[in-house]
């Protein structure tokens, strides 16, 4: 792209974290031959303020029936969707008759399965088949599909318009943000909103978490850029909630324009953002500098510890760590292989690196001296649960918000 995908202002990448494999895509050897690669390189759009990247490799090599992340494995995450749903509930829902909820990117269902148990109408629009037949499974209504205006009406046919549109940690995927728009329009009910959370920019800058930049997202938002694309479309920027999901993320409510009032967390987050310099090209040249610091300090780390003769694991097979293995050359000759609790990860490598992913199993069975910490973004319940792993003298090395070890 040369091209803002926003507004169509000129556009180029401010660095690059080099040649990158499809970010969930773990695979076996015989797949070696047809692994995709393509050029990460983030984008600032200094028109309307979106950070994006260039190239995105077409959304059926990253979403389908084999796609590697279920959101229900993570207890905390759990909690917090479920935490979403009864403010939704209590808040815009109440009072309502006979609602209707419809959750872009359901996943296996961790957050409408809260409005199922409830009686609520609710649809989920999920593109990868098998994390929607889990969905299923657990009773939440699920439609297989990509959203757009075509799918919105499709659904407002079969249960007239929604209430409430959600999306958490999807928003962000969707390279047509117009047509996603598009299909907001067609769907949402004049009193409606539209909630959804992805990681949060002025995070991404702050703590140099660089690997929340890989080839599902497409864009990395703040209040800035989410306020310029969605104005395009009658939708007002009406609230803004940090969350402390994924590293740090925010949560934003648009509204039909006019239908409700601003709240003033809006305007105190866009000065913020201006003060922090979101709008500015020269902080992203920091940013790129910070990156190639941290990459450095870490490869610098594993090396010497290798020549210590110590064992370093990798905890959590996580799409971030795509990023920072491929952006950093670390392969198995600096971590031994990845510990990772999903099934469909295990027994295979992971995708560019080929470090060979494990059950949780094998990392209990003999603890490293170090565990990489590539799910960082759980940290706090981690090692909360890894009470034993420091009791056997393990450390762990974080890369986030800088480079080195904790105990």
């Amino acid at each position: 792209m040369t091209q803002c995908r926003i507004c169509n202002a000129p556009i180029k990448a401010f660095m690059t974290f080099g040649r990158m494999p499809i970010a969930n895509g773990f695979l076996t050897p015989d797949q070696f031959a047809q692994e995709h690669f393509f050029e990460l390189a983030p984008a600032f759009c200094p028109e309307c303020g979106m950070l994006q990247i260039v190239e995105q490799p077409a959304p059926e090599m990253m979403f389908h029936e084999n796609y590697a992340f279920f959101s229900g494995t993570s207890r905390y995450m759990q909690l917090h969707f479920q935490r979403m749903a009864e403010q939704v509930m209590a808040t815009i829902l109440a009072g309502r008759s006979d609602p209707f909820v419809v959750e872009l990117g359901s996943n296996d269902g961790i957050m409408l399965r809260n409005f199922a148990a409830k009686g609520i109408r609710h649809l989920g629009c999920e593109p990868s088949e098998n994390v929607a037949a889990a969905a299923r499974a657990q009773g939440v209504n699920t439609l297989c599909a990509f959203f757009g205006r075509d799918t919105a009406l499709k659904i407002r046919a079969e249960h007239g318009p929604a209430d409430v549109i959600q999306a958490a940690n999807v928003m962000c995927h969707i390279p047509d943000l117009h047509g996603v728009a598009k299909g907001v329009e067609a769907l949402l009910k004049p009193d409606g909103v539209l909630i959804f959370e992805d990681p949060y920019l002025g995070d991404v800058i702050e703590k140099t978490s660089y690997d929340q930049i890989y080839d599902e997202h497409v864009f990395v938002f703040s209040a800035i850029s989410v306020k310029n694309a969605f104005a395009r479309h009658g939708l007002d920027l009406v609230n803004v909630e940090p969350q402390v999901t994924h590293g740090g993320s925010m949560r934003y409510t648009l509204a039909p324009v006019g239908s409700r009032p601003v709240a003033p967390a809006v305007e105190a987050l866009l000065a913020k953002e201006a003060a922090q310099g979101l709008d500015k090209a020269a902080t992203y040249e920091r940013f790129r500098a910070n990156c190639e610091t941290s990459k450095r300090e870490l490869v610098a780390l594993l090396t010497r510890l290798k020549d210590e003769g110590k064992r370093v694991v990798g905890y959590g097979a996580t799409s971030k760590s795509t990023t920072v293995l491929n952006y950093t050359g670390i392969g198995p000759d600096l971590i031994e292989f990845i510990s990772d609790t999903t099934p469909i990860k295990q027994g295979k490598l992971t995708p560019g690196m080929h470090i060979p992913v494990k059950p949780y199993g094998d990392f209990t069975a003999r603890y490293p001296d170090y565990a990489l910490l590539f799910a960082w973004n759980h940290k706090a319940e981690i090692l909360e649960k890894e009470d034993a792993f420091k009791a056997a003298g393990g450390q762990w090395i974080v890369y986030v918000p800088s480079v080195g070890v904790v105990a």
